[in-house]
């Protein structure tokens, strides 16, 4: 049996690998994280301890050969530091998962795997976000010095934006909140922006076929489908997944800047990736957008039964 250390893996991204991992029939799952959601799920060993304490790394992991250790949660150079150093063992592969922001803003689209990265932190964004994609950046850089001394093959997953069930972030769920409460949905009048995005489900099935593949050792990919979306478009997936005619009201950009109202995505801007270097070593075949929309919006609605059933 191969052993898989999952690093995170009880909200969102990581949650939803490991269901898909479990189905899997030749994988010892264990995943390690601070235990604040327990998965409770048949075949997953949990483990709970904190990654920024060596001790309790030592102390709480197996002494085993890991096929692949899978990090969500790395969030500093520091972080994977200790993780490299101190986790019982040997790992043949070591699997990041990083994101597409950690690119310089640039008018060269699409924005491939080798274009500029980011040289310090995006101070711009705030002092709860503007370390977030720089350390990301410095965390792959970590890998790339430390794996090929320590023999550890290692690959960096860039994803774009990602949705589907169990996404914490308010983006789907920012529409559907209005939507399902038919309040007006207010976006920009400039239909210049567009976006790629990834369903979470996905994400999951691409880091499985990537899990001991050669082709991808020591090497970054962007993740993401050739879809482009828009927020006209964004809409005319809502109103077919909602069976249900939105709303839609259009402001200027500086008019919803001024109203500070929280639309998830860049008002006036372009967030367009290439994932042609993955797709062409996986042929992976991508979710279209209105098909996980339409199982997001389904768990959407779960979700919201579930709580109306609790409030009686």
């Amino acid at each position: 049996m191969k052993n898989v250390l999952i690093l995170g893996g009880s909200y969102f991204a990581g949650r939803v690998f490991v269901e898909e991992l479990v189905k899997e029939s030749d994988c010892d799952i264990f995943v390690f994280n601070r235990g604040h959601v327990p998965l409770n799920m048949a075949g997953v060993t949990e483990i709970v301890g904190d990654r920024r304490n060596e001790a309790e790394i030592v102390k709480g992991m197996p002494l085993l050969d890991w096929h692949a250790v899978i990090d969500f949660c790395g969030e500093s150079d520091a972080d994977l530091a200790k993780m490299l150093e101190f986790l019982p063992g040997k790992i043949d592969h070591y699997i990041y998962i990083s994101t597409t922001s950690i690119y310089e803003n640039t008018t060269n689209l699409p924005v491939n795997e080798d274009a500029p990265k980011l040289s310090a932190p995006q101070l711009e964004l705030g002092p709860l976000a503007a370390d977030y994609a720089f350390n990301k950046w410095l965390c792959e850089r970590k890998l790339q010095f430390e794996c090929p001394r320590r023999g550890i093959a290692y690959t960096c997953l860039r994803p774009v934006i990602i949705y589907g069930p169990y996404n914490y972030a308010p983006r789907e769920t920012y529409f559907f909140d209005l939507i399902s409460n038919n309040e007006p949905v207010i976006v920009p009048d400039n239909d210049l922006p567009l976006f790629n995005f990834l369903y979470v489900v996905d994400l999951a099935k691409i880091i499985q076929e990537c899990i001991g593949n050669r082709d991808v050792f020591n090497q970054a990919f962007n993740v993401c489908s050739e879809q482009l979306v828009s927020y006209q478009g964004l809409m005319d997936v809502f109103e077919k997944v909602c069976s249900k005619k939105i709303s839609i009201r259009k402001l200027s950009v500086p008019e919803i800047e001024k109203r500070q109202i929280p639309l998830p995505f860049p008002l006036d801007s372009h967030l367009v990736y290439s994932g042609t270097k993955l797709q062409r070593l996986l042929g992976f075949e991508y979710t279209s957008v209105e098909d996980g929309m339409k199982a997001t919006y389904d768990y959407y609605r779960l979700v919201q039964d579930a709580k109306r059933n609790i409030r009686g």
